[in-house]
């Protein structure tokens, strides 16, 4: 049998006070309205032993916000990959005394509407719309004028609703720059480019990759080597590409391979050609896989800052909330860029001289 919850009326009645002086009581207000120590002992005591829990969404409203934020995802909460942005999220929401309401939405635009409208419905101050993949994405029209981020995610056509994403662009410049400290002047890509168009269809980690690590080619006068488009970021695509690179160029010198699934099928086809990493070929990646420390030799990737990506994300919508603006239909996006930390290992070495 269900235990009956304890009303305020109640605290009231079993301490000899009016309602009204035990909501102010247990608001905090009692000093502040002159009300006795001895009383409000008394009502402490009684909502102590009866076991009284405050109507927390009636007592948000009042102050206009019931210290919750929506978050929904795609297939963010049970990716291994993403976990730390929930983390990140969490912890965030905790330190400023919010709790997180986590939704998934497997990509499906139906059941995405219908758990935005429950969180609305239930008054969240916020919602971040998270996404596995940096990906362009619609701002569904249920959240004109609710405060909103998008987390690893890109907005569609107009919108004022800021973005946190990782900052591909700086990380394509950052692994050219590194096989040029090096000393390697021909740099292969697997996975996308030669051309500035070449790259997968709605992959914006894709496109910026590739714009960062142009911009930082040409900037040293030089262009990619060679680009080997494909159309998914797996190991056996890695492989072939590799294979095909090296019926056309048997000692290439250095890769950037446009993910670690990638790289570990480049790492397989130089192998098999005979060829090391580093001594033969350096090989430098994105994301930061797990496996990507256990290859031999471990392999030179930069990360995505999940933790930082769900942190920035609610920092950002409490930030809004502050100031009081909520997204609007039309407008600049402002988009916060965080940085990819490289993780260096072995698969880099200096061109021999």
């Amino acid at each position: 049998m269900a235990r009956k919850r304890v009303t305020l009326a109640d605290v009231a009645a079993a301490a000899g006070v009016s309602p009204t002086t035990a909501s102010l009581v247990l608001t905090g207000r009692g000093r502040e309205l002159r009300i006795s120590d001895i009383v409000q002992e008394r009502v402490h005591a009684v909502s102590d032993e009866l076991g009284y829990r405050p109507n927390i969404v009636s007592i948000g409203l009042s102050k206009g916000t019931t210290k919750t934020i929506g978050f929904v995802s795609d297939t963010v909460a049970t990716s291994q990959l993403a976990g730390d942005m929930i983390r990140g999220a969490l912890e965030a929401a905790q330190e400023h005394g919010y709790m997180l309401f986590i939704g998934e939405t497997e990509g499906d635009a139906a059941s995405e509407r219908q758990l935005i409208d429950a969180m609305l419905d239930r008054q969240v101050d916020g919602v971040i719309l998270a996404s596995m993949f940096t990906r362009l994405r619609p701002l569904p029209s249920t959240l004109d004028g609710t405060a909103a981020v998008m987390l690893n995610a890109l907005p569609v056509g107009a919108s004022a609703v800021p973005s946190v994403v990782p900052d591909e662009y700086a990380a394509g410049r950052s692994a050219v720059r590194l096989l040029l400290e090096a000393g390697h002047r021909s740099v292969h890509l697997i996975g996308a480019g030669p051309g500035e168009h070449d790259v997968p269809p709605a992959t914006v980690a894709g496109r910026e990759r590739l714009a960062g690590i142009r911009d930082e080619l040409a900037s040293a006068g030089l262009a990619p080597a060679s680009g080997w488009l494909c159309d998914a970021w797996l190991p056996p695509n890695g492989f072939a590409a590799v294979h095909d690179l090296l019926a056309r160029d048997p000692t290439p010198r250095a890769l950037i391979c446009f993910n670690d699934r990638l790289a570990f099928g480049a790492y397989q086809a130089l192998q098999e050609a005979g060829l090391r990493v580093p001594e033969d070929v350096s090989v430098v990646s994105f994301d930061n896989a797990t496996l990507a420390e256990w290859l031999r030799p471990g392999l030179t990737t930069f990360g995505i800052p999940h933790e930082e990506l769900g942190r920035r994300a609610v920092e950002v919508l409490l930030g809004m909330r502050e100031k009081a603006e909520p997204a609007e239909a039309s407008g600049s996006p402002v988009v916060h860029r965080l940085a990819m930390p490289l993780f260096g290992r072995g698969s880099v070495a200096a061109v021999a001289r």
